[in-house]
């Protein structure tokens, strides 16, 4: 059974009292793809710059991801995000973000994609992923992201994509941000 994720593909640099890194991919699609590719075949959606070289292409291609849907932006850079994590690993500290190709990202999914039985919409606009939602009405389970700056700049447009969804990936601190809710049982009441 495949899967399809739509999401960032990036580069990060990272800061933690264990080392420093620089350059480093990253991106939700990314992780996530990763990580899916031990079990299932994934098709990834995204958006790159020229400045994506078959160093980073390799990563996908050594765990057989379908990178048919990640577009190229020959003369754009790709979304960065540098940031800083203290001994608390759970924080992050974001120190740049620079949308760059990410900035007008319009998902285009290939027959391939939307066939997906499973999908996972990253952590993007949540217009964005009601409308990659609206491309895929065969998949049998979709699971969202989202974070506290969709929450609080677009609370309705959550709202309206996690009617659409069968899972929603949110930490403590986004449940209650949700919902008003300040008990975490009752946040998830509330969410479901």
């Amino acid at each position: 059974m495949s899967l399809t994720v739509v999401g960032s593909v990036a580069f990060d640099a990272l800061e933690s009292p264990f080392g420093k890194r620089d350059r480093v991919l990253g991106g939700a699609a990314t992780h996530f793809g990763l990580s899916a590719s031990f079990f299932t075949e994934v098709n990834a959606v995204g958006v790159v710059g020229g400045d994506f070289t078959d160093a980073e292409w390799e990563a996908f291609r050594r765990h057989h991801i379908n990178t048919a849907d990640i577009e190229v932006v020959p003369d754009g850079k790709t979304f960065f995000w540098s940031g800083r994590y203290d001994y608390d690993m759970n924080t992050a500290h974001t120190l740049d973000t620079q949308l760059n190709v990410f900035e007008t990202f319009d998902p285009k999914l290939s027959d391939r994609s939307k066939g997906a039985k499973l999908l996972f919409l990253a952590n993007i606009l949540p217009m964005l992923q009601k409308g990659v939602r609206e491309q895929c009405p065969d998949a049998r389970f979709v699971a969202m992201d989202t974070m506290n700056f969709w929450i609080s700049s677009m609370k309705d447009a959550v709202i309206e994509t996690i009617k659409v969804v069968d899972c929603i990936i949110i930490n403590d601190a986004e449940a209650r941000q949700l919902t008003d809710e300040p008990s975490i049982y009752k946040a998830a009441r509330a969410i479901m």
